[in-house]
């Protein structure tokens, strides 16, 4: 039997690789966008905003609903990082509540807070250290709690650093690296999750398809690295000298403090959970970076 699945972030750099991987894979698929937004050809269109009260979702029955969409920590007003993080979580559930048997919700590394050397998995507790990530969290719990007063099933995914031809990896590391303008806060010697998009969307799916009943899963591949041995390895596929590094208070001052928190925090991760029901394509980014460098290359957007 086919599934129903309802997307928020459907055009979104990881959304809209979910939306076509489904689509392509004969699930029913439906995207929330913003009015003016195009949704993949095969995904029906539900256009609206998340923190609209007036927010129709015009489906009586939903297996499962993703929920992508959210601010990232470039964002720096914490009103507007509420209303749409939080607010816009307590909305969507309001108007998806009676209609859908499952809730996977989307959420990244920063819920751990600083483990220091310690191995990261599942089982290790929430010490979230940024209001970013409190925010992020609070709207997590919400849906949790709701979710199993309503009989709804539940599940949670923490992304590592997702990297692909879109997104920060492009726009924030690949175009600064040419231009030789990108700079490591902290000399870049701190340990990251990193995961190629495919692998993320794939795992999504997997998880998908597993109907979670109150589980999480950490999604990273195999091998934690330093932010610097990444920048340098990509620095070095493109052609362009490694990156200088910069005092932590500079970068502060440019992108924000919880952003870079976040960014500087070194996080060893375990991916055996996900491993259990999902092969990665790319185990290490020594594999995924060039990957992504031939995809931006056969696209025009690297020479």
């Amino acid at each position: 039997m086919t599934k129903s699945v309802f997307v928020t972030g459907a055009t979104g750099f990881i959304g809209s690789r979910l939306v076509a991987n489904l689509a392509e894979s004969q699930y029913h698929v439906t995207s929330l966008i913003r009015k003016g937004k195009e949704s993949h050809p095969k995904s029906k269109k539900n256009i609206g905003d998340l923190t609209d009260s007036n927010l129709e979702i015009p489906i009586e029955n939903i297996d499962c609903v993703v929920h992508l969409a959210s601010h990232t920590p470039l964002e720096k007003n914490k009103k507007i990082l509420e209303k749409v993080n939080l607010g816009g979580t307590k909305n969507l559930f309001d108007k998806i509540k009676d209609k859908t048997k499952s809730v996977i919700y989307v959420s990244g590394l920063g819920v751990y807070g600083d483990p220091g050397e310690k191995v990261v998995d599942e089982t290790f507790p929430y010490n979230p250290n940024t209001n970013f990530v409190k925010t992020r969290l609070e709207a997590q719990k919400y849906l949790q709690e709701n979710c199993e007063k309503m009989g709804i099933n539940f599940g949670v995914v923490h992304f590592g650093d997702v990297y692909g031809s879109r997104g920060w990896f492009y726009e924030f590391l690949i175009k600064r690296l040419l231009k030789n303008t990108f700079r490591l806060p902290k000399d870049g010697e701190y340990y990251k999750g990193f995961v190629h998009v495919d692998d993320a969307v794939g795992s999504l799916v997997s998880v998908l398809e597993q109907n979670p009943k109150n589980e999480s899963y950490i999604v990273a591949d195999s091998t934690p690295a330093t932010f610097r041995e990444f920048a340098d390895f990509t620095a070095d596929q493109i052609g362009a000298k490694h990156p200088k590094s910069v005092p932590v208070f500079l970068a502060k001052a440019v992108l924000g403090g919880d952003l870079i928190k976040l960014l500087t925090t070194s996080m060893k991760v375990s991916n055996k959970k996900i491993s259990s029901i999902y092969d990665f394509k790319f185990s290490s980014y020594r594999e995924g970076i060039p990957n992504v460098i031939s995809e931006l290359q056969s696209t025009g957007l690297l020479k």
